[in-house]
């Protein structure tokens, strides 16, 4: 064992005369500790929030869309889908109408977001139609009135349930002896969906592509454009660059992230502005850092001078002092760590902070524990401790051993 860790341990561990610098110590050990487990904790809250909200939104939509500068372009280029597979990292593709109508039913009239689609290749493309509360995709396919998905939330404002009638009417008129009149259609209730986000669950609506060209009095081969997946969302703007040059012009490509891309800088803002805020319980434990290690000087002030005078350097002086605040970081971010993740596992494991489901994408507090955030965590409050111990480590340093001495 090296002489000046040695010393570090011996003043850190044996004080008999000076109680109140002892306890200190221990005040300090826990603060960084309580500042540590905040920040483990909080920021694995935040992972989870974001991720919960990010797979909801991915969801709902799909990881890119491929649209056109020319509204005809969909048209024209019929093989659209079977190209766009065929590009790598493209998993999937799912052609789509988008437009807003009106929705009709006894409950009342609500406006509402209308995506046409097709049933089969849905599925494989938007998650949230294969995890319903009521009915399937399967059913929008009907030999009668055709079928319509509906929000959890659309459903409940307007008292609707599986088997329901409502009307949709599209402001695209239809030429009659009285001008023009909105065209309306009825429609049955084939499946309720429930994602977990209010803006989808009360305004969005699925038919299939046929009954969307009717009702907006579109032609047979229109689209508003071809939904995709990828193997890899993180990747899906390197995806989507391929997509785009291998498809040329008029067609570009949008990933979720452009279309979210204000969400997630919102919450990326907040994580950071929440580590700062937590930052300062660990900044509060170096300050008591800083009151022992310049109590401890003040009462070794002797032993210094004597260390001095029997060959020690100021060097040597100067690392016994960084060493003992160094240890007492070290331990208070261990202590943090133990607590941190203690709080994470009880966390995810029993769940026992509820959330409101109507305000939040979730019922519960969700939790992620993300290794860079834990080294990150660690490696700051460590960093804060360390300059802790830089002034009275100089102090000490600095001591005359003659001046120390001369009235022993």
């Amino acid at each position: 064992m090296r002489f000046e860790f040695f010393v570090a341990l011996r003043y850190l561990f044996s004080r008999r005369r000076q109680t109140f610098i002892y306890v200190i110590s221990v005040m300090s050990i826990l603060g960084v500790a309580v500042g540590v487990g905040a920040l483990v904790v909080v920021l694995g809250v935040y992972n989870g929030l974001v991720t919960d909200m990010r797979d909801k939104i991915l969801g709902a939509n799909a990881h890119g869309i491929v649209l056109s500068h020319i509204p005809s372009a969909f048209e024209n280029d019929t093989d659209l889908s079977r190209r766009i597979p065929e590009v790598p990292g493209v998993t999937g593709a799912l052609p789509f109408i988008y437009t807003e109508v009106m929705l009709s039913a006894g409950g009342g009239v609500k406006g509402t977001v209308l995506r046409g689609i097709d049933p089969e290749k849905a599925p494989q493309v938007l998650t949230l139609l294969t995890h319903m509360q009521y009915g399937s995709v399967a059913d929008l396919e009907r030999q009668d009135t055709p079928g319509i998905i509906v929000g959890a939330e659309l459903a409940r404002r307007l008292g609707l349930a599986t088997g329901s009638r409502v009307n949709l009417l599209s402001s695209s008129g239809q030429k009659s002896t009285a001008g023009y009149s909105p065209r309306i259609r009825p429609f049955e209730v084939a499946g309720i969906f429930k994602t977990g986000m209010f803006e989808y669950d009360s305004s969005l609506a699925f038919i299939t592509l046929a009954a969307a060209r009717d009702i907006l009095g579109l032609p047979q081969n229109f689209l508003s454009g071809v939904e995709i997946t990828v193997d890899d969302v993180f990747n899906a703007d390197k995806i989507a660059a391929s997509l785009a040059a291998a498809l040329g012009s008029p067609f570009y490509v949008r990933t979720w992230m452009d279309m979210n891309a204000n969400i997630f800088a919102a919450l990326k803002l907040e994580k950071f502005g929440m580590f700062i805020l937590l930052a300062m319980v660990v900044i509060i434990g170096s300050f008591s850092i800083v009151t022992s290690l310049v109590m401890l000087v003040m009462e070794k002030t002797q032993d210094i001078a004597i260390m001095m005078s029997m060959g020690a350097t100021a060097t040597m002086i100067r690392r016994i002092f960084i060493l003992q605040g160094s240890i007492i970081g070290f331990t208070g971010t261990l202590l943090g760590y133990a607590l941190g993740f203690t709080m994470g596992f009880l966390l995810k494991r029993y769940q026992f902070i509820k959330l409101p489901d109507n305000v939040y994408t979730t019922d519960h507090l969700p939790i992620i524990i993300t290794v860079p955030d834990v080294a990150i965590v660690g490696a700051s409050a460590l960093t804060l401790c360390f300059l802790a111990t830089l002034y009275p480590a100089r102090q000490a340093a600095r001591l005359n051993p003659a001046e120390a001495l001369r009235y022993e």
